[in-house]
């Protein structure tokens, strides 16, 4: 079964439930609590993403947003999820799935995930990892899962860790954040591979 026919059937379940967090689909109505947690947080998440545009938290950006989501859906290609605290039901931070490749890749992808700063160092991102990863490898029948971050980003590093990723190595000037192109260290979990004891 290919990954895209797969895609399709996950808008049945809302959300996808892990220990700490709940996953689900960005939808019109999260626009306001996404622009208050993505703003109070502007300089935390700033040197660890790509520049900002100027319009970065208006409500056509989101949108935009939304809109490159679905199609990335259709298409087979990346799945994005809001990441909600189950205890509170607050917006905490956003995880996705993106360059899904088929064929002789046997369904490898990229894992992303950003933090809203007042929600950091609770373990709620890591369960989040957990979670998409085992959804991603349990429900939509990936073979491998694959993450980049920053030497310096410490705290991204430990999620990964935790979460069973391996470091792979570095690729040099892989991508451009905060304007510029920098190393990155890289990370994979494979299908197969130990589960993580969760531990917050």
């Amino acid at each position: 079964m290919s990954i895209r026919a797969t895609l399709g059937r996950t808008k049945a379940a809302a959300f996808i439930e892990g220990r700490l967090v709940r996953l689900r689909a960005p939808v019109t109505a999260d626009y306001l609590e996404w622009c208050k947690l993505r703003g109070d947080s502007r300089e935390f998440l700033t040197p660890w993403e790509p520049s900002w545009a100027p319009d970065e938290l208006t409500r056509a950006a989101f949108r935009r947003r939304l809109r490159r989501y679905a199609q990335a859906e259709r298409e087979g290609s990346g799945l994005m999820f809001f990441v909600f605290d189950r205890k509170t039901g607050e917006l905490t931070g956003g995880c996705q799935i993106s360059n899904i490749r088929q064929g002789i890749a046997q369904s490898a992808a990229s894992l992303g995930y950003w933090m809203g700063q007042r929600h950091a160092g609770r373990g709620l991102m890591t369960d989040a990892v957990v979670t998409l990863v085992r959804h991603a490898f349990d429900r939509l029948g990936f073979h491998r899962i694959e993450a980049a971050c920053l030497p310096s980003n410490v705290a991204s590093r430990r999620v990964l860790t935790k979460a069973g990723f391996t470091a792979e190595g570095t690729a040099r000037k892989y991508l451009r954040i905060n304007g510029e192109w920098q190393d990155h260290l890289l990370f994979a979990v494979v299908a197969g591979d130990p589960t993580p004891v969760h531990r917050t």
